[in-house]
């Protein structure tokens, strides 16, 4: 009726198996994440193009090289204004335009107009000649490569 202090498994170690290390990578958890970046790039990516939407006018021009984002004028469909992607009224369009311009190179600075082809003619020539009236003298008019002609 004697125990032995050693145990009956001979040495203490054959009769329990030590928990192996998992050596196996989960990916779950990182493929659903990644699911879920994809799906809010693919949605968010259509909202994030910059201008105002204008349907403009087909020309055989080449395009101007450009080394620095453009100062862009939009005449809209309705008539409306914008600099960039700021709407602004006909009557604060050049001490704007003069702020913006004297921060990037003075009246020398390139002015890119676009127009909606269906734009009123009026409201274009006033804008383009109030620029000419406060002394712009580089106005490029963007239009969209001729197709099928």
């Amino acid at each position: 009726m004697g125990m032995s202090a050693g145990g009956g498994d001979g040495g203490g170690r054959r009769g329990r198996r030590r928990a192996h290390v998992m050596a196996e990578i989960n990916v779950t958890p990182m493929v659903d994440v990644m699911l879920v970046l994809m799906i809010i790039f693919m949605v968010s990516a259509p909202m994030l193009t910059v201008g105002v939407p204008l349907d403009l006018p087909q020309t055989q021009a080449k395009s101007l090289e450009q080394d620095k984002t453009p100062l862009q004028l939009s005449v809209d469909i309705k008539g409306k204004i914008f600099i960039n992607d700021t709407e602004v009224q006909i009557s604060d369009l050049i001490p704007k335009l003069k702020a913006i311009t004297d921060a990037r190179g003075g009246l020398e600075e390139r002015i890119f107009m676009r127009a909606d082809k269906k734009a009123d003619y009026g409201t274009v020539a006033r804008v383009m000649g109030q620029l000419s009236g406060a002394g712009f003298k580089r106005l490029a008019l963007v239009t969209e490569v001729e197709q099928g002609t």
